[in-house]
């Protein structure tokens, strides 16, 4: 007789700390791994913390779906991509209408809605579910963002909802809306973090650089930080990170680690995106860029070769200015990416409930912060397009992007790359600005390739008298 709550595929490292997550809050879940070996594995991690008996393994799939209760929610944890597809091929033959597979894994929102469209008529709901925290998370709280079809969410909630962080006694966890939604969200908050990671970096970089710090004294100045507006998990962990000592050698471990950051795609994929729907993320495209830049070592060091590093002086900016610099940037890039949202939102008809979306980013996810919970009340009171519009974030952006536009000219003088802080500054410049210089591109444009133009004095399109022999 079925017996468990809920399903899962897929015990590696997150699906592992889903499953203990779920067992110990109560619910009866059932354990499938097309590797046998590691559901042996994952049943010895249960044992260990007193689990197993909330645990049905079962190495036989069919045994292992008819194990679980009708309407059955089967969470998968498999690699993004045809792997997905494979394991939904595997499950359909054996669901029935009202079944859902809960993808939580970090799909591509188009991948994510194809699958939608193609098992809904045949009544079989798909979730795509984006789940942040890492490890960390998945095991203790995550933040959890729903996309796919509300009566299956319905089915699901109450174990979603047990298994988030909390903020406040309230879960952060969400239905978004319907097909690639919670999926597109995620991949949204992943951008985010890219920006706002590199932006770190790039005060990081001034410090070293600029000033003259050495790691741990820059451990604590971002300790200090973290009690004040830039309060988050990033800045938390970036004083543990620069304090950290290298055991075999006495140094600071951050001095030794190899200067390539790695991506998976999801920072490039918002970026991608933004720029299909027409809204400038320029923060987000440049923290990708960056992290590109970083990936061509060999390159740079050829490049530093053929330049020479300039004789730094000690850089004019204070530690202050930093702060706000970094506050300053780090709400730009949030207005990207929720603009980003917001567009999506109306071009695929979501609904996206960006109130919500903020508050369940309050804990749990990587880019948990402190002025998440006055974004969310921000938009909860109005429908504004842009944060940078918001009335409070007007007033956060008056009072530190004098500190932004101090910082990033002291980075151009003094010769170090801010490419995503210059990036955030120069968007906010245009964004503010009432009359811009595109009246120039038109006119180019119309040059040569009669592609016309509007006039402020006139309707319709128009066009200029040019002169023919310079086409």
């Amino acid at each position: 007789m079925a017996s468990a709550d809920i399903g899962l595929i897929g015990l590696a490292v997150m699906g592992s700390n889903l499953a203990l997550n779920i067992a110990e809050k109560g619910y009866q879940i059932a354990v499938h791994n097309r590797s046998a070996g590691r559901i042996d594995d994952f049943m010895a991690m249960a044992t260990d913390q007193g689990l197993a008996h909330k645990v049905l393994p079962n190495a036989d799939l069919v045994g292992f779906i008819q194990s679980v209760k009708r309407p059955r929610s089967i969470i998968i944890m498999v690699k993004a991509g045809q792997p997905v597809d494979e394991m939904i091929a595997l499950l359909l033959p054996h669901l029935e209408p009202g079944d859902a597979i809960l993808e939580c894994g970090n799909s591509l929102y188009t991948d994510t809605q194809r699958r939608f469209d193609a098992l809904e008529p045949k009544g079989i709901g798909y979730l795509g579910i984006g789940v942040s925290g890492g490890e960390e998370g998945a095991r203790h709280g995550p933040s959890i963002m729903v996309g796919g079809a509300e009566a299956q969410w319905k089915n699901a909630q109450p174990i979603l909802e047990a298994i988030a962080a909390k903020f406040n006694g309230e879960p952060c966890c969400a239905y978004l809306g319907r097909g690639g939604a919670g999926h597109f969200v995620k991949m949204i908050h992943n951008g985010i973090e890219y920006g706002d990671m590199q932006m770190i970096a790039e005060i990081y970089g001034v410090m070293r650089d600029g000033l003259g710090m050495a790691p741990g004294a820059a451990a604590d100045v971002f300790k200090a930080w973290n009690t004040g507006p830039l309060n988050s998990y990033l800045i938390e962990i970036t004083g543990h990170v620069l304090a950290a000592i290298e055991p075999q050698t006495g140094k600071p471990l951050v001095e030794l680690i190899l200067d390539k950051a790695g991506q998976k795609g999801t920072g490039m994929w918002t970026a991608i995106a933004a720029q299909q729907l027409g809204v400038p993320a320029t923060a987000i495209e440049g923290a990708v860029a960056a992290r590109s830049l970083s990936s061509r070592k060999d390159e740079r060091v050829a490049a530093e070769r053929a330049y020479g590093l300039p004789a730094r002086p000690k850089t004019e900016v204070s530690l202050a200015q930093l702060e706000q610099a970094l506050l300053a940037g780090k709400i730009v890039s949030y207005a990207q990416g929720f603009a980003v949202m917001a567009k999506a939102s109306a071009e695929f008809g979501w609904d996206l409930p960006l109130a919500t979306i903020a508050r369940i980013w309050r804990a749990g996810c990587i880019i948990r912060s402190r002025f998440l919970d006055q974004m969310s009340a921000a938009y909860h009171k109005g429908s504004a397009e842009n944060l940078l519009l918001v009335p409070d974030f007007v007033t956060l952006m008056q009072d530190t992007h004098p500190a932004l536009r101090r910082v990033v000219a002291a980075g151009a003088l003094g010769e170090f790359p801010l490419i995503c802080l210059s990036a955030a500054l120069s968007y906010f410049d245009s964004y503010r600005q009432a009359r811009g210089t595109a009246n120039l591109t038109q006119g180019q444009r119309d040059f040569f390739g009669a592609h016309g133009f509007e006039l402020t004095d006139r309707p319709g399109e128009q066009h200029g008298t040019w002169p023919s022999t310079l086409r």
